[in-house]
Parts: C-alpha cells; sequence; structure tokens
C-alpha cells in the first residue's frame, strides 16, 4: 500500500502499490469552478465529504465516503405544475438552495420537449425531469443536485464536467451520452440505457463505481473508464 499526502486537502490517500496510476488521480485542479462551488454549497455535502471528492477518485482504489442517498425513489409526486411556461424555466434554472426544500417553487420539467437546448452551467437542482426529453441537449457544466430523471431520454446528451449528485436516470435513455470528467455520486442508474456512453475521466466514488458497473449496458472502454474490474 501506498500512502501520500495530497497538497492543499491535508487528507492522506492511500492507494494500493499495483494499482494502475491512471486511477489515482487527485480531484484537485480537476473540478471546474461550478462543480466546486456546487459541492461546497450544497448543505447536504459534508465539509469532510467535500475535502475528500476534491482529493480522491474512486473506482475500486479510493474510498469516497458521501453520506448521501438518492432524493426521490418510489416517492410520489405532485401533479405537473400547470404554469404554460414551466418547460422555459429550464434556460433560467434554479439554485441549490432550492433542491435543499429552502424554495416552495420545484422545477417541474416533466414531459417537457427540450432536444438539442443548451442547459450549459445551468442549476437542475432538485428539478422533476421524468419522462422528459433532453435528446442532444447541451448539459455541459450542469448541475442536477438531486434531480429525478427516471425515464428520461438524455440520448446523445453532453453532460460533461456536471455536477450528477443523487440523481435518479432509473429506466432512462442515456446512449452515446457525455459524462467526461463530470462528478458522480450516489446515482441511480438502474435499468438505464448506457450503450456507448463516454465515462472518460469521470469522478467516481468507489460504492458508486460498483454499483454502475452492474448495469448491464455498459460496456467495452466505458467499463474501462469506470473501473469495473471484470
Amino acid at each position: 500500500m501506498l500512502t501520500i499526502g495530497v497538497s492543499r486537502c491535508n487528507i492522506p490517500v492511500t492507494f494500493p502499490t499495483k494499482a494502475p496510476a491512471t486511477r489515482a488521480r487527485c480531484l484537485v485542479g480537476r473540478l471546474s469552478a461550478v462543480q466546486a462551488k456546487a459541492l461546497s454549497e450544497d448543505s447536504h455535502t459534508s465539509k469532510n465529504a467535500f475535502d475528500k471528492a476534491c482529493c480522491l477518485v474512486g473506482a475500486a482504489t479510493v474510498a469516497l465516503t458521501l453520506s448521501v442517498s438518492p432524493a426521490f425513489g418510489a416517492a410520489r409526486l405532485p401533479p405537473i405544475d400547470n404554469d404554460p411556461n414551466r418547460c422555459e424555466r429550464a434556460f433560467v434554472g434554479n439554485t441549490i438552495g432550492q433542491a435543499n426544500a429552502v424554495s416552495d417553487k420545484v422545477l417541474d420539467l416533466r414531459k417537457c420537449t427540450l432536444d438539442g437546448a443548451d442547459l450549459s452551467q445551468k442549476t437542475l437542482a432538485g428539478a422533476y425531469m421524468s419522462e422528459t426529453s433532453f435528446k442532444g441537449a447541451n448539459l455541459t457544466e450542469a448541475v442536477l443536485t438531486k434531480a429525478y430523471a427516471a425515464n428520461s431520454n438524455l440520448e446523445g446528451a453532453n453532460l460533461s464536467n456536471s455536477v450528477l449528485d443523487r440523481v435518479d436516470f432509473t429506466d432512462s435513455n442515456l446512449k452515446g451520452a457525455n459524462f467526461t470528467n463530470s462528478v458522480i455520486t450516489s446515482v441511480v442508474f438502474t435499468g438505464a440505457n448506457l450503450e456507448d456512453a463516454n465515462f472518460e475521466d469521470v469522478l467516481i466514488g468507489s460504492q458508486d463505481a460498483k454499483e454502475l458497473c452492474t448495469n448491464p449496458t455498459l460496456k467495452g472502454e466505458a467499463r474501462i473508464q469506470v473501473g469495473c474490474r471484470k
């Protein structure tokens, strides 16, 4: 085992001596300003957890501990918002505070069609996004903290450098989605189609990687990128 100190974090990081060097990357310098801000402002992410998120990247070589859980699961959702402009609110987004129940107005994007939409750097925290189409959408550096996106279509969507914290992608179409350098913590991919998805340089904890690797549609290069053992 090899234990090293990581600059700026003061957290000893222990790696197996035979671990591939490509998996032993510190996140310092790799988190975008948007990603770092989103993680630091989320009241459900403790300072200790954030410090670890700034220093550790998982697969099977790093223990990233975040005591969080998906936001919605099987919870009953309220009726769809009758605001005729609710889908347009995606281009405005909301705040991390709204994801933590500070606001009484939820971002409701259910059954909206946002194909090809430019939602880069938008905060969609706590949003209801089930049965929504984001096909080919630009979600670069978007913050999806606690978003519920089950049964949605994100085929070919660009989610690079995004923050995917406690997002529920159950049974969603993520074929060809780009997750390059995204932060993935406690995300549900059960039943999701991950065919041809790109997870290059993804920032993911070991437990999250283990669960992601159980998805049968995660194949080839993507399994290597996530750090699957087989």
